[in-house]
């Protein structure tokens, strides 16, 4: 009896992507823009590993209920490796490694893909490329303020009108000040607490309170466990939440000192905005950003459209990017003072919400095929070939073994614009058959042969080869 050879499967697994060519150019193009920025504010180029000691990395992600904490690790000569999870941790490694070398501030920004091992979701991969800017060594809100201009310039110029976003800002010590006033003071109590209120945009107020209280059931059936609190604890935190400016801030009541502290740094972030004439933000206490290592200001880029997911179904996106004050990260590797701040914009879920607004004009550059009627015809094809190459015009010659029909349709695959047909009759006058197709367009099935193609309503030009570069140009 055989034995039933298993195949391995061709799906991929969840939260990653295969992608095509018109995607990539459009990322291509984002990654233009961003770095454009980026010189203009004076910021230098940087590039670390993928891979980093996992205890390098910290265990800074909220998806605790994942393995590894939420990162993909694996053992090496008994320590254990892990793929970066963001460009900040890393950040922090180079700058304490190099640090009595670096300017202070280190303004650098860098390009790179991280991995989560997290739940994914719409636009929510667990390998992402993305785009980070950071100041370090400066305790000064104008580099808070400076990154959350600079993210809006970088999303205007990537192709979002001013009204179609804005900057949430908030500040970590205002949600810790209050937990604290609230008598909050266990550490995992906190953690969950801040989780909770991070899932807001997922799970909507009241998940949130569920969260703050026992646990929530989601629509799947899993339970996650919440933080356990008071109701009275509940409710003044629901309160802080509903605030929509800092007036409002103000009269909660809390009278922690981190929580006041946190008041007058955004009084002094938005003073600072004056000076830039910024104003596409708002203040939100709900913003309190995922990462664990976060010490004071934050803030967030959100849409304000809705965005289509897998199934067509019109959702809230959510933040496309942020980021924050991490005051005590490079003080994990060296015991000295070095203040730091950052912004991350995750490119994939950029470019998936822009994809949806068909604001690129993809002009997807197909190639000239040069059809094979006969090998012994080569050199006239590759006579051809190297003059279109030469000239900076996309062409091949095609390198399949089918037959003339079986060429017609790859070339109809390819979305080719023009289609080089040369027999006898060219190659012996030195002349050239130019067929000119309408991009997209089906071959005709009828077409059997050359003198099909020849006999058809749309016949083509036939020309000395002298003429050819002008031809393909018209």
């Amino acid at each position: 009896m055989n034995k039933k050879i298993s195949k391995p499967p061709v799906d991929l697994p969840g939260g990653f992507i295969d992608r095509k060519e018109k995607e990539l150019v459009i990322r291509d193009f984002l990654i233009k823009q961003i770095k454009e920025v980026m010189t203009k504010y004076g910021f230098e180029f940087l590039e670390t590993p993928s891979f980093e000691y996992t205890e390098s990395l910290g265990k800074f992600l909220p998806d605790k209920d994942r393995p590894s904490e939420g990162v993909f690790s694996f053992e090496d000569s008994k320590k254990w490796l892990s793929l970066r999870y963001d460009l900040t941790a890393p950040l922090a490694r180079f700058t304490a490694k190099n640090f009595d070398n670096l300017p202070r501030p280190f303004k650098r920004y860098q390009l790179g893909t991280v991995w989560r091992n997290e739940k994914p979701g719409p636009g929510r991969f667990r390998e992402f490329l993305q785009f980070d800017a950071d100041y370090v060594g400066t305790s000064n809100l104008l580099a808070d303020s400076e990154l959350c201009v600079l993210i809006s310039e970088i999303l205007e110029k990537c192709g979002l009108a001013n009204n179609e976003f804005n900057i949430k800002i908030s500040n970590r010590k205002l949600s810790k000040g209050l937990l604290e006033e609230l008598n909050i003071t266990d550490q995992n109590q906190q953690s969950i607490s801040l989780r909770a209120i991070d899932k807001l945009d997922r799970v909507g107020i009241e998940g949130v309170r569920l969260l703050l209280g026992k646990g929530r059931k989601d629509k799947s059936g899993d339970f996650t466990d919440g933080a356990q609190l008071e109701e009275n604890q509940i409710k003044k935190i629901i309160e802080f939440l509903n605030s929509k400016d800092l007036n409002q801030l103000e009269q909660i009541g809390c009278k922690n000192k981190l929580f006041e502290e946190g008041i007058n740094e955004l009084k002094q972030i938005i003073k600072n905005f004056d000076f830039f004439k910024f104003n596409n933000f708002k203040i939100d206490p709900t913003v309190v950003r995922g990462l664990e290592y976060y010490t004071g200001p934050i803030f967030e880029a959100e849409l304000t459209f809705k965005v289509k997911n897998e199934k067509g179904a019109e959702i809230e996106f959510g933040s496309i990017g942020g980021g924050g004050r991490y005051d005590d990260l490079v003080k994990r590797f060296k015991n000295q003072e070095c203040p730091a701040t950052g912004i991350s914009i995750g490119l994939d879920r950029l470019l998936y919400a822009l994809n949806q607004k068909n604001i690129f004009n993809f002009n997807q550059k197909s190639p000239v095929l040069i059809c094979v009627l006969d090998e012994k015809y080569m050199d006239y094809y590759f006579k051809i070939l190297n003059l279109l190459r030469l000239n900076n015009i996309n062409s091949e010659i095609y390198s399949g073994s089918s037959n003339f029909k079986a060429q017609l349709k790859y070339a109809d695959k390819r979305n080719c614009k023009y289609v080089i047909i040369c027999g006898e009759d060219e190659v012996s006058k030195e002349l050239i058959t130019l067929k000119n197709l309408v991009i997209g367009s089906k071959v005709s099935e009828d077409i059997k042969s050359r003198e099909d193609w020849t006999q058809s309503k749309d016949a083509q030009k036939t020309f000395a080869f002298s003429n050819l570069l002008k031809e393909i140009s018209k």
